[in-house]
């Protein structure tokens, strides 16, 4: 009994501290197309807004419309969005950052009153 006990410890333990690689950096000589024009709606209590953007999949880009997400109190959402450079084109995924925490849409850093109780 002890020994089917350790054994099963043992194995929860290695399959519990593996670790999946993050995802690898993808670059494309391949641009975006242009975004396509979205109504956005108008905003919610406790939701932010994430814009629709081209994503890159089985070698060629598709669509994903935009939706909501919960927000974070103190955090700024930033949204995703291609970047280029030297003529290679990677995908800045949409990320949360911490350092509003008014909710104001300004960073601590740059806000003269970064916690200004009177703001929503």
């Amino acid at each position: 009994m002890i020994k089917k006990i350790f054994v099963a410890t043992a194995l929860a333990t290695s399959i519990g501290g593996f670790a999946a690689p993050a995802a690898a950096e993808v670059y494309l000589r391949v641009a975006p197309p242009p975004p396509r024009t979205e109504e956005v709606p108008e905003p919610r209590h406790g939701r932010v807004w994430v814009a629709g953007h081209w994503n890159w999949r089985n070698h060629q880009h598709y669509w994903v419309p935009g939706t909501w997400i919960s927000a974070r109190r103190g955090y700024t959402y930033n949204q995703p969005q291609w970047v280029e450079r030297e003529g290679r084109w990677s995908m800045s995924r949409g990320n949360w950052r911490r350092g509003d925490n008014d909710g104001d849409g300004v960073r601590n850093g740059r806000d003269r009153a970064p916690n200004n109780p009177n703001r929503s």
